[in-house]
């Protein structure tokens, strides 16, 4: 596992995070748990999230002893937020910070 808690890391860091599968850690309160690093998200355990099924997203995203802890812990949302956000923090790919799209280096011919 990752020893990472709420630190920053390298983009080749947050890379082999991501490709090995392992989690990170964050704190919840004060736990820390252990939590899949965002960039590896399933979409499924996305569309989770999106529909608002929290706990069910959370029982993907953690680990079996933390998915116990958080439900023990009974967290606002603000306090999953935090964890959320501390998780990407800790891999290096804040939750929702996408850059966009890059604009194209080509002009667009006008008529």
């Amino acid at each position: 596992m990752t020893e990472n808690t709420n630190t920053a890391v390298t983009p080749a860091e947050a890379q082999e995070i991501e490709a090995t599968g392992h989690y990170v850690k964050a704190v919840l309160g004060d736990e820390v748990l252990e939590i899949v690093p965002p960039g590896a998200w399933k979409q499924s355990w996305q569309r989770k999230l999106k529909a608002g099924d929290m706990d069910a997203f959370l029982e993907d995203v953690l680990s079996p002893d933390s998915y116990e802890l958080y439900l023990d812990l009974d967290p606002t949302n603000d306090e999953v937020g935090e964890l959320l956000n501390a998780a990407g923090e800790a891999s290096g790919e804040p939750v929702g910070k996408s850059s966009g799209p890059r604009p194209s280096s080509r002009s667009t011919r006008k008529r």
